[in-house]
């Protein structure tokens, strides 16, 4: 076998080896399941890394969507589009990319866009730091055209779009009208000139009809056809990797505490820590309370019942609590198949 042979060359970056079968008329003899920021046939590709900050006047939402854009010829190009949460008290995101792109828009969900990446080629691998400011926003024509020019018909309209690039070279970098995206780009000429493409402002996320999610969520993938990879935005009161749980009904539960955090079709030795420890300190409490209870001192001041009680309750707590998480858990690691009686 294969991966019994060179387990060490086969899979790079830690990649699972897992042997074809001989029988079958290929010349690949294994095939490599990448971790986590990894590609390639052999999980050589390391994701493309950008490291994103915010300046304090960009008022920042909870969450945004990224646009991820491919130019593959001078008339067409591709786009992938997904969600990132901005963590809470933070002013700074990470995001990595496997597929090539050649810019990236961020969209807050105000239709506010950011410019944040143009690149003429794409060089895997690569790390990305930018900081977003108040420039870097691409402005509706109404903000860059009067009102005159905004009234006329688009083909008329559009020969003037080389006019803002050349005016306010100094901090516009694009403008958008309700079907185009524009960047304004230097030409060969070292002339600023309006480059630009059809941007559909109102794409329906539903992974181009493919949609998995459950409770009209939003459904976001990595590539219009054949994606590796989508991800579900959750309405309010939902969570889960395809938002089937619900806190209705629910104040501070388990559910809503630990179910971001059980992954998926992963073995309960390696889930998080924060997954296998909730009831230690309930366990602990009770150890305690049982040593305590073997104190003569204790027995002779009247504490004894009193300490009793409390290692029998606590016990009983801890094993309802255990019960409640390990069913949540069973149901978020897809190995309960009958999920109806979650919602006795």
């Amino acid at each position: 076998m294969m991966c019994q042979i060179d387990p060490y060359t086969s899979c790079k970056n830690g990649g699972q080896c897992i042997p074809i079968d001989e029988h079958m008329a290929t010349e690949t003899k294994f095939t490599c399941i990448c971790p986590k920021y990894f590609t390639g046939d052999r999980c050589e590709i390391a994701d493309t890394k950008i490291i994103l900050s915010f300046q304090n006047d960009i008022t920042l939402s909870r969450s945004m969507i990224v646009h991820f854009i491919q130019v593959l010829d001078y008339s067409s190009h591709e786009r992938a589009t997904t969600v990132k949460t901005i963590p809470i008290e933070k002013n700074s995101l990470i995001i990595y990319w496997s597929r090539p792109f050649h810019i990236v828009l961020f969209e807050f969900f105000n239709k506010t866009y950011y410019l944040t990446v143009v690149q003429k080629r794409y060089n895997p691998s690569q790390v990305i730091v930018k900081t977003l400011n108040s420039s870097d926003r691409c402005k509706h024509i109404s903000e860059v055209f009067n009102e005159t020019i905004v009234n006329l018909h688009l083909l008329r309209r559009i020969k003037y779009y080389h006019l803002p690039c050349q005016k306010h070279s100094s901090y516009l970098s694009c403008f958008y009208d309700d079907i185009h995206f524009c960047l304004c780009n230097t030409s060969s000429q070292h002339q600023h000139v309006a480059n630009c493409f059809e941007f559909d402002h109102n794409l329906k996320p539903d992974c181009f009809g493919q949609n998995s999610c459950e409770n009209g969520a939003q459904c976001f993938q990595d590539s219009p056809t054949c994606a590796p990879t989508s991800m579900c935005t959750c309405p309010t009161c939902f969570y889960g990797r395809r938002c089937q749980f619900s806190t209705n009904g629910f104040g501070l539960s388990i559910d809503a505490i630990l179910g971001y955090h059980i992954l998926p079709n992963v073995s309960i030795v390696k889930q998080p820590y924060v997954v296998d420890s909730h009831d230690h300190a309930g366990l602990f409490s009770g150890v305690l309370s049982v040593i305590m209870f073997q104190s003569k001192k204790l027995c002779e001041a009247g504490c004894d019942l009193y300490l009793l009680i409390s290692f029998i309750t606590t016990v009983f707590t801890v094993i309802l609590v255990a019960l409640k998480l390990w069913i949540l858990v069973l149901a978020q690691m897809a190995l309960t198949t009958n999920r109806s009686f979650l919602g006795l």
